[in-house]
């Protein structure tokens, strides 16, 4: 039996195989969860599609994380399909290019409140939908990145982001938690995703990392995913308001 067997999960953010809540789509399959995942628009509706068809009878459903009018019909169908939830996987992020380069002092109003909304707010939003379906408590995970703890080149707003996000994991676990839902976040080292690639230099913070992680290697998604599946099963039970680290000891090393 597998460590989530009979356990229903949502997870936001799948845009390829290269995302992050694609990895952890794939390991929380293997240990027995129920799936639901979402996609954002047209642009990407395709690729998820091909990669759920490889996953066992998922729940496929289209969402814009800013309309909360999409947020509950995303819920609606999961009450309908399976009745419960018991984890949720929020693995979204943006922020406009131009305002991740340059210098932090001048990001835009536009680009800042755009920001926090989908990066951070969103976890707010997707948690508050859920709470209803989790009525026998679960788990919430969101993934983050040590730029909210320390400036790294080209991540600018989206640091300050993860680090608004950082605080929410630590509030929602605190209002969660005597209805027996965990909050927690995953800082991954630096993964080659789709929206990494945005980040100016993003080439040589990976080469950097591989370079000074104690285990000399970048982060694999798969080491995500099976922490992500630690964090929602029984196994994690204890464990609500941190932030885990998953980056190959990466956060330890100083300059």
């Amino acid at each position: 039996m597998g460590l989530l067997e009979g356990k229903t999960a949502v997870i936001y953010g799948i845009a390829n195989h290269r995302s992050i809540a694609w990895g952890i789509a794939q390991a929380m399959q293997r240990e027995g969860a129920r799936l639901a995942v979402t996609y954002q628009g047209e642009r990407v509706e395709r690729y998820v599609r091909d990669l759920a068809a490889s996953l066992h009878d998922p729940l496929v459903v289209p969402c814009d994380v800013t309309d909360e009018a999409q947020l509950a019909e995303v819920y609606r169908q999961i009450g309908e399909r399976f009745g419960r939830l018991d984890a949720v996987i929020h693995s979204i992020a943006f922020a406009a290019r131009e305002d991740l380069e340059g210098r932090f002092v001048d990001t835009s109003r536009q680009g800042f409140l755009t920001a926090l909304e989908v990066s951070a707010y969103s976890l707010v939003s997707v948690t508050r939908g859920a709470l209803p379906l989790m009525a026998d408590g679960g788990s919430i995970i969101t993934m983050t990145f040590a730029g909210s703890q320390r400036a790294y080149p080209s991540y600018n707003v989206m640091g300050v982001a993860k680090a608004a996000l950082e605080a929410e994991v630590r509030y929602l676990a605190s209002d969660l938690g005597p209805n027996g839902i965990r909050v927690n976040a995953i800082s991954a080292g630096p993964v080659s995703t789709l929206s990494a690639r945005g980040i100016s230099g993003f080439s040589g913070m990976l080469k950097v990392a591989a370079d000074r992680a104690p285990l000399r290697r970048t982060t694999d998604p798969a080491e995500l995913g099976d922490t992500a599946v630690f964090l929602c099963s029984d196994l994690g039970r204890g464990i609500t308001g941190e932030t885990v680290y998953v980056d190959c000891g990466l956060n330890s090393i100083g300059l």
